[in-house]
């Protein structure tokens, strides 16, 4: 484990409101990612004390990353168990590309609706055009975080805070999952993307949700395969 102190900040008595939620974001993406690279493994017990002494922060931020982490499905608690990293499932991974099918596939027609009707795609753009920068540096960590922010761009430019608040776990899961599997092969999601960002320009509801159902439904059966060589079935 890399035990960097997270940041130099000073004591949490010493903060406001702004610098801890600040602070408590930084914890929540140091955790998340340590948690996808399997620093801390699945099922593990994850101690505050020994948390907050590995990131360099007091345990008020930490106690504020705890509960997003575990709303977005990388962390469980129970009130004999505490905190321990969640144990995915075959299961899991299975009810997932459910939900993507329906929910991540109805977000994607509601963007390009929203195009359609006047609404700017320039978000979902740029996320692809960083995406391709990722992709040529060949950092596969941040290649797999540059595709999940493709997704989450389309999910806001569907514009529907509810639907936005149901897809956080379901995207984190599925970033995670790629971490886990190198699935799927960057240069054709890259493709993909394209296609899919092509089609919500243009404003093609029917064309858009079938190129992501498409693309989607099309990992669904590697990303099972390979999942079940390491993961429990449920």
């Amino acid at each position: 484990m890399d035990e960097t102190p997270l940041t130099s900040a000073p004591p949490a008595d010493q903060l406001d409101d702004e610098a801890i939620t600040s602070l408590a974001d930084k914890v929540y993406r140091e955790i998340r990612d340590r948690i996808m690279a399997g620093e801390y493994p699945q099922g593990s017990r994850l101690r505050e004390r020994e948390l907050a002494d590995a990131l360099g922060v007091s345990r008020i931020p930490l106690r504020e990353a705890l509960p997003r982490l575990e709303a977005d499905g990388f962390v469980a608690t129970s009130p004999r168990r505490g905190a321990r990293v969640a144990q995915l499932t075959v299961l899991d991974i299975e009810e997932m590309y459910a939900v993507r099918l329906g929910v991540d596939v109805y977000a994607t027609r509601l963007a390009a609706q929203r195009v359609s009707a006047g609404a700017s795609p320039a978000g979902l753009v740029t996320a692809i055009s960083l995406a391709d920068e990722a992709l040529a540096g060949g950092d596969f960590d941040a290649i797999t975080a540059a595709n999940s922010d493709i997704h989450a761009e389309i999910t806001a430019l569907a514009g529907n805070s509810l639907l936005s608040a149901m897809m956080r776990p379901v995207s984190g899961r599925a970033r995670w999952i790629s971490r886990l599997t190198s699935y799927p092969d960057p240069a054709v999601a890259r493709g993909e993307h394209y296609a899919l960002r092509d089609a919500i320009c243009a404003g093609n509801a029917d064309l858009a949700a079938a190129l992501q159902y498409a693309h989607i439904e099309s990992g669904r059966e590697p990303t099972l395969a390979a999942l079940r060589a390491i993961l429990p079935l449920q």
